[in-house]
């Protein structure tokens, strides 16, 4: 286990053979909630990704999921969108 993989569920995901990228998004939600509140998410991924990062398995594809996710702009709807006069 490490900070990055508390409960080692990621590393694990690499080790299942035929593993589904659903299981792996399902894993990966786990995985999300186990990190420490405070913790640096996109820092871990990307430590996630160096240590296990095979191309071509579903969970790789879900990690840079997440990180692309990190870095998108969010929109704020609502009436803080609206111009005011």
């Amino acid at each position: 286990m490490s900070d990055a993989d508390p409960k080692g569920l990621v590393r694990e995901s690499y080790r299942i053979d035929g593993i589904t990228l659903g299981e792996c998004r399902s894993i990966f939600l786990d995985w999300a909630l186990s990190v420490p509140v405070d913790a640096d998410t996109k820092v871990l991924i990307e430590v996630l990704l160096e240590r296990y990062g095979d191309e071509g398995h579903p969970m790789t594809q879900v990690l840079r999921e997440g990180l692309e996710g990190m870095t998108k702009p969010k929109r704020r709807g609502g009436w803080r969108s609206r111009p005011r006069d």
